[in-house]
This record gives C-alpha cells, structure tokens and sequence, in this order.
C-alpha cells in the first residue's frame, strides 16, 4: 500500500486460499497483460483465457510466460475442456494441459450435456495431473437448479478433486446464481452456504453490484471470479471499503 490508513479491514495475503480474485482474459495481448500486472498483480490470484480464446488468441506461449513469471496461475476456459471431451479428444487435452506447462485445468459443462458422474472422474483424472477448478450451472438462462442440486453437485466435485468450486454467472453475470437482469438470486446462496464450505467456492461476479452484495455477506476475502481486467484495482477497492458501495460497511465494524 502506499500509505497507512486506520481501520482497514484485513486482507490474506498471497498465496492465499480465501480472498481470491480471478480475473477473465478475453483476449488481452501480451503487452496488455504485462500493462495489467504492472498495476494489479498483488490482486490476482488466478487468470482464466475465457472459453476457447486460448485457441485462436497470438502469442499464446508469449502472454502464458508473462503470467507465470509473475507466479500466477493461469488456465484455459472451461468452455475448451468442453470442445475436446466432445470431440472425443480428452487425451489430446491432458497433452495439451503438459505442452503448455499448465498447473491448473478447469471442468465444467455449461454449454454441453454431460452426465455427472462422468464429470466426476474427468475431475478425478485431471486432478491426478494438476489443480482443478470445478464449474457448477449451466450457461442457458432458462436452466434453472433447485438449490439442493447446487448443493448436491458441489459436494460431488469436491469429492471427486476439485479443490474449488466455481458458481456459474458467465462473464455477463446474467445466468446461474443471478437473474437475467443481473440480480443475485440470494437465497439460492444462503441455502448453498448452509451446506458448502464458502471458502471452497469462486461466486463469478463480473458486474460491481454483484460484488458487492458477496463482500457486504462475506467479508472482504471472499472468493470472486469472473473479474474484468479493467476491474481488478476497483474490487480491490470495494474489499477494503475505499470505495462508497462498501464505505460503511467496514467502517462501523
């Protein structure tokens, strides 16, 4: 920090295990990645090249080096994990996953149908070889989950490997655990909570009224994903209550 301020609340430190905040490349280039860790570096602690960028973006070894000699970790969208089990090509990912020397993998199957016990050993079997990022809901806006079914497949993933479970928002935060119009769905998270450890759990929240709402209920280091590169410095803010949203709500604490 640059300077001392009274009354902050307290923020993990890296590496750390809860206060996570991941960020969603789209397609940033090299020099746009270098320009994003020159100021938000300390407040990232996972990228994600979103859906399938991974495979059309330049320079991808290039940009990769750039993270990971900031110690970052990096991984490949879920939405491409999805593309290669459906092409019968899963074995082409793991080799896929070691070319590119990646330490963490996501699951998901928010575009496909994909039964989930078989989701399950595909966690098991990545997470013989890296980290793995889970992802629970489904990316059509008109499947909706029961709360128990969130809660049910969250628990199964765990306990096939996943060491988070990623709650589905997309990168417009408008489907999963919000509303179309972006409202959180808030007692869909209290009845997820009653069951699944929070600190296990990435809340994608790519718009600020939704990062608000997960700091307000759970503190400044709760885990958040999703993030807009543009957008890590402003949640930094948010967490520590220098920014009026969350002005208060720390203060009187």
């Amino acid at each position: 920090m640059n300077f001392e301020l009274q009354n902050l609340p307290s923020r993990n430190q890296k590496p750390r295990n809860s206060g996570i905040t991941m960020v969603m490349d789209k397609g940033l280039s090299v020099r746009e990645a270098e320009d994003l860790l020159s100021v938000s570096e300390p407040y990232i602690d996972l990228i994600k090249l979103g859906f399938g960028t991974a495979f059309v973006t330049p320079n991808l070894e290039n940009k990769l080096a750039v993270y990971k000699q900031a110690n970052l970790a990096v991984y490949f969208g879920g939405t491409l994990f999805e593309a290669f089990v459906m092409r019968n090509q899963f074995e082409d990912y793991l080799r896929l996953i070691d070319k590119y020397k990646l330490g963490y993998a996501e699951v998901s199957d928010g575009s496909i149908d994909l039964n989930h016990d078989e989701k399950c050993d595909y966690i098991n079997r990545l997470s013989k070889h890296v980290t793995v990022l889970s992802e629970v809901g489904s990316k059509d806006e008109k499947k909706i989950l029961a709360p128990y079914l969130w809660i049910d497949l969250m628990q199964k993933e765990i306990a096939a490997g996943s060491y988070k479970v990623i709650a589905e928002a997309r990168e417009s935060g408008t489907v999963g655990i919000y509303r179309e119009k972006g409202e959180v769905r808030g007692d869909l998270i209290d009845e997820i909570l009653t069951k699944v450890d929070n600190d296990k759990i990435i809340w994608e929240a790519p718009l600020k009224s939704q990062q608000v709402f997960f700091i307000k209920l759970l503190g400044a280091n709760v885990n958040l994903g999703n993030i807009p590169p543009n957008e890590v410095i402003p949640l930094e803010t948010l967490r520590l209550g220098l920014r009026g949203d969350t002005f208060y709500h720390f203060l009187n604490q």
